[in-house]
Formats: C-alpha cells, structure tokens, sequence
C-alpha cells in the first residue's frame, strides 16, 4: 500500500495527514511553531513526519506542504533566512505601499499593504548593502526547500500575491521590470501546485525514515488546501464556496471568473476544472477569526459558554473583532481598529456578540463577492477549528441564507495529501502542459 502526506502550516499550529489511494485517512500527527521564528518551522515539518508510524513514513510516496498565504521570507544561497519573516497580516509602510503602486497597474491585487510584493520591497532593504543575491520565499516555499533542497521555487497559488499572472503563467512585464531593477533578489519559479519538484534529499529521508524515492510537489496556501478537504474527490460545481474559520476567516467561491479588486482585498486563484477547464476561487481573507476568540476564552470555555448561546436569537452587541489594528477583507484597511466594545458583564452574552458579529462580517463578505461578479454561491462548506463549533454554525446559516454541506474534512492538511495523491481528479489535469516552469531569474 502506498501513502500520500499533507502538511499544513497554518496560523495555529503544523497538522500532518496521510492518506491511502483510496483517499482514507491512515495517519496524523500535530505540532505547534512560532509563525514568526524560521527555526520553529523546521522543527516542527520534522517533529510531524518522524511522530507518524514508521510503516506509514516508508511507504510515503508524495508529500505536499501548505502555508499561510503572503508569509515570507529572504535567505541567502544556502537557505538561511536572513531577516525575521514577514507573516501573512504584517502590513508595509505607507512609503512602501507608495513604491508598488508606482510598479503595478492600478487596483492590482498586490497594491495591498500586505500582499508578498508589499512584503517583498519591505525585505528588499536587507539585500541592499550587498551584491549577493538572495532568494525571496513563500512560507511553503522554504519548508519544501528542507525537503527537496532546491532554492528559488514556488507555486501559482502562492506567488499569486506577488504578482504571479495565473492566467498567462508567467510574471507580468511589469513585475519583470522590478526584478532587473534590483538584481540581488531572485525571485522563484513558479510551478502548478502539486508539480513534483524532485526527490527527497538523501540525508533527510534518512533522518525522517522516509523512502528515498519520494517526490516532493510544489506546494500551495493553507486557505486552497482547505478548499480542497472540503469538496474532497469530487468534482465541484461553479458556485461552491468554503468558508476557513481559523484563526482568520477565509473566503472563497468557484467561479467562472477571474476578479481581483485591491480596493476591498479581493484575488483569484487558478483552479482547473476537468470539465469547464480553468476556473477561478474568488474571494479574501480576513483577520477576523478564532485569534480573537482566543485572546478572551479557552477552548474548554469556548465550548462551555458555546453550548448556553440560543442561536435563534440576534445578539444586540456589534463589533468588529480584530486581534490588532488592520484588516484585509471585506474592508481592506490596514489601519482599522478593533471594535471590541461594550464587553458585557456575562461572558456568553460576550461571545454571543462576537460570533454574530463575525457571522455579520462573513455575509458581507459574500455579499460583496457577487457584487463584483463572483458565480452565484449554490452551497457552502466549512473548514478549520470553527466547522466544529454547531452554535456558531447556526448563526451563521442565520445570516447567510446559503444551503451549507457537510464537509468531508475540515482540515487543511487532507487537501494537501489529496494533491500529493494522484486520485485528485480535478488538480490531476494539470499534468499536460501546465508543468512548464517559468523564471526571472539573473544567474
């Protein structure tokens, strides 16, 4: 029997699935990091390969990584991170802000104080006392790179916030131009999700107890692997949506439409569709999530305090809950502020405010989705730790109106194990003419 390995980075923690060819699930394993300690990373990718069965790991014949999309990082040619990364809400300057709009086109998703080319001219300052030139990174990106040893590639899911074009694959003429004007930055190359980049690394496989013959794909985000765990092997119809609740909200909708709009922090990612052909997920990420529900309860009051809410009735509290200043979706504002008062003096009455008042943020979300021409949404799927939560979930149908599904994972890492899977039909067609990779790079 052989295996297929996702693993998923996300905000909270690393979680480690493998499956079966028949798509079951035959193992897990989790770990906890710090999204902004590079040496964290690494720890945790090996601690959630070596803690699952040995009979597992040597039978592995494909692993894929996700991360939080717009987390990244500058190494040098030896792969060694050399500033702090810059993590999916860190926003730019003003001033930098100012420097991507001179180089992309107006309303260009990456003209956003947190998109990675944002990140990237932030970055760009460590590189520029120096003629050495060094790689500019996705979170996924460098935790492939431990496994297969090659710097400087990436995936179209990821580099979309860049300034990738999913569309033509390849980088824009414009983005082309920035990367000759600063030739110390190498900027990847980029390949379809799931793509296998090469074999594992002799000494690694050894350490970890993995086959040496295993591939290592290209990755993808954390959000289009959720995606995917949702839907699972099936085919999904135009007009699907998941909703991530973790500790962000992330939304998304297949469409038949490409829509980027910086104005409210709206992109699309490719997704190629075995019977309509290239398909588009629509949609935004908001800061908005479980990190705020954290900052005031733990997991055991969550559920306590959960189970003692009447979903029925509307909560008379409004707020916009925010961990910290800024948000990126529906509202695309990087200097709005949390709105997390009154707090009442009953902790339900509290949270009860909190998840109406997010559920009030989703609906906007999709509401604003079709208004800029997103498919019409025919039914809805949930990921991530607030899929479990049946309160929350009723409150949100409450407000959304959208026939919800059930979704068959709800882990992110699932629909990474399914693209390292060849059962994934709808991915699997990208294996004709869409493995070209394409490169800026000054060598």
């Amino acid at each position: 029997m052989n295996y297929f390995l996702g693993i998923d980075f996300g905000t909270s923690g690393v979680r480690a699935i493998a499956i079966n060819t028949d798509s079951e699930i035959v193992a897990t394993s989790r770990s906890d990091y710090d999204i902004r300690n590079c040496e964290t990373w690494q720890l945790a990718l090996y601690e959630v390969i070596a803690s699952l069965p040995e009979q597992i790991r040597l039978r592995i014949r494909k692993i894929v990584i996700d991360g939080t999309s717009a987390t990244v990082l500058i190494c040098d040619r030896k792969g060694k991170a050399i500033a702090p990364p810059m993590i999916y809400s860190d926003a730019g300057k003003p001033e930098i802000l100012d420097q991507v709009k001179k180089f992309a086109p107006s309303q260009h998703s990456v003209c956003n104080a947190t998109s990675s080319f944002t990140k990237l001219i932030s970055l760009a300052k460590y590189t520029g006392q120096t003629s050495k030139e060094f790689y500019f990174l996705h979170q996924a990106d460098w935790l492939g790179y431990l496994l297969h040893g090659k710097l400087g590639v990436s995936d179209y899911h990821n580099a979309l916030k860049l300034g990738y074009d999913p569309l033509i694959l390849k980088y824009p003429d414009w983005l082309q131009a920035w990367a000759l004007a600063n030739p110390t930055v190498i900027l990847p190359e980029v390949f379809a999700p799931s793509t296998s980049l090469g074999k594992i690394q002799n000494a690694i496989a050894l350490k970890l107890g993995l086959p040496l013959d295993c591939d290592i794909g290209a990755g993808t985000t954390d959000s289009n692997a959720a995606f995917l765990a949702c839907v699972g092997t099936a085919t999904p119809a135009i007009g699907t949506a998941v909703t991530s609740l973790g500790s962000t909200m992330v939304l998304k909708v297949l469409s038949d439409r490409e829509i980027n709009d910086a104005r409210y922090g709206v992109y699309s990612h490719r997704f190629d569709h075995p019977d309509c052909g290239c398909l588009w997920l629509v949609g935004g990420a908001s800061n908005v999530g479980g990190a705020v529900l954290r900052k005031f309860f733990t997991d055991t009051e969550l559920q306590e305090l959960s189970d003692r809410i009447d979903p029925n009735i509307s909560s008379l509290l409004d707020y916009y809950p925010l961990p910290k200043i800024g948000d990126r979706f529906p509202i695309n504002d990087p200097y709005l502020a949390p709105r997390l008062e009154p707090i009442p003096d009953d902790p339900v009455d509290f949270l009860h405010g909190l998840l109406e008042s997010m559920a009030k943020i989703e609906a906007q979300g999709y509401a604003l989705l079709q208004k800029l021409g997103a498919s019409p949404i025919s039914c809805l799927y949930t990921a991530g730790g607030g899929a479990k939560n049946q309160v929350w979930t009723k409150i949100r149908d409450r407000y959304l109106q959208i026939p919800m599904r059930e979704s068959l994972q709800t882990e992110a890492a699932y629909g990474s194990a399914l693209l390292a899977s060849s059962n994934f039909e709808v991915l699997r067609t990208l294996g004709t003419g869409r493995e070209i990779k394409y490169r800026i790079l000054k060598k």
